[in-house]
């Protein structure tokens, strides 16, 4: 099974490799905006799935989905999720 994850754009450098962090986690994603039709900010949202940001979300919608993931998390391994 593969799953796309939010995570929000913390640095981004000039070939387009974005560093961006999963939830309130201290997980760190180096994900590539190659994919994106424009060039996102820092601060922004975005779904990212096999090292590639798909598309940009708003802060609303990406802590929607992170509150389902980590609710789905608790429910199958009995602890809360770390991100």
């Amino acid at each position: 099974m593969c799953l796309a994850i939010p995570a929000e754009i913390v640095e981004i450098n000039d070939a387009g490799m974005a560093k961006c962090r999963v939830g309130k986690s201290e997980t760190y994603l180096n994900v590539s905006a190659m994919l994106l039709p424009e060039r996102p900010a820092i601060g922004e949202y975005v779904i990212v799935h096999a090292g590639f940001a798909l598309r940009v979300l708003d802060k609303a919608e990406a802590e929607e989905t992170l509150r389902l993931l980590r609710e789905m998390s608790e429910a199958v391994e009995g602890q809360p999720a770390g991100f």
